[in-house]
């Protein structure tokens, strides 16, 4: 008897989780309770297979933004850059739920937000930073190995068979040439520019007059406000302390309370399971014995 109450206990508590991780999977979650702040995480290098990744960060702004507990979102960045494309994802659909939802959007830089990381950041309404904060580099770069002259010691060499005279030119095995050379520059340089416009488009009104921004220089927080990178000095805690009656909460990616159960809910569900297990166990035994 005992046996085929532990067995039905265990296959319900299964039942419950596995529930659980099929409505997580579907998007399914728990909404705040009162006004809260939503906070989106961009942390590390934000690459398509990273935790900072469009397929990772979209999800979260949509939730964040979507909630009806939220009054506004705060991305809370804290990367070096990475991938361009990646980024103009991540900024194309914070565009979109900002005009959708109505809802503002702060960026809060913590130790570093660069390259990639701004370009995200300046998309928002306003941009925060630390005082101790790295903040800029506004510029493209492409990088590649020369390497040539180390495998001709060991008298070894490559063969390239290219269908044109740049098709091959960010090969590292074989010596660079001035038209390669050029080309790759001029590819940086555009790109570079890009970024540059992008950014006067955005923040015009906010950026220092006759300043040149592609030079891919990287400010301190306190740099980057007297040129109008950033907008005011702050942290993530004194910009959501000064909201009055409002409270945050982490939309992920990955953190602790974006998933199906908060920690609270989850604590709570166990302490019931375990209590209404015992009680069952208790109640199995007093059967038998008696």
């Amino acid at each position: 008897m005992i046996k085929r109450i532990f067995i039905s206990a265990f296959f319900l508590i299964g039942l419950i989780f596995y529930i659980a991780f099929e409505l997580k999977l579907s998007g399914f979650g728990f909404t705040p309770n009162g006004k809260v702040i939503g906070v989106v995480r961009i942390e590390g290098d934000i690459l398509s297979n990273s935790m900072a990744s469009a397929e990772k960060v979209v999800p979260a702004l949509k939730k964040a933004f979507n909630s009806k507990a939220t009054t506004a979102v705060i991305l809370a960045i804290d990367s070096p850059g990475g991938s361009p494309v990646e980024a103009a994802r991540i900024s194309f659909v914070l565009d979109e739920l900002k005009r959708e939802t109505k809802k503002p959007a702060y960026a809060v830089i913590q130790n570093v937000g660069a390259s990639a990381a701004y370009m995200i950041a300046m998309h928002t309404d306003k941009v925060y930073a630390s005082q101790y904060s790295l903040v800029g580099s506004v510029g493209a770069v492409l990088s590649t190995w020369d390497l040539h002259e180390a495998i001709e010691t060991y008298k070894v060499r490559q063969k390239v068979f290219a269908s044109g005279p740049l098709k091959a030119m960010l090969n590292p095995f074989t010596p660079s040439t001035p038209e390669a050379d050029a080309k790759a520059q001029f590819l940086v340089n555009t790109m570079g520019n890009r970024f540059a416009d992008e950014l006067k488009s955005l923040r015009g009104a906010n950026l220092k007059a006759d300043f040149k921004y592609n030079t891919g220089e990287i400010w301190d927080g306190l740099g980057a406000k007297d040129i109008g990178l950033v907008d005011e000095i702050g942290t993530i805690e004194s910009v959501i302390s000064a909201q009055q009656d409002t409270k945050m909460h982490d939309f992920g990616p990955g953190s602790k309370n974006s998933g199906i159960f908060s920690s609270s809910v989850s604590e709570w569900v166990t302490q019931n399971m375990q209590s209404a297990l015992k009680n069952i166990v208790n109640n199995a035994s007093d059967y038998e014995l008696g």
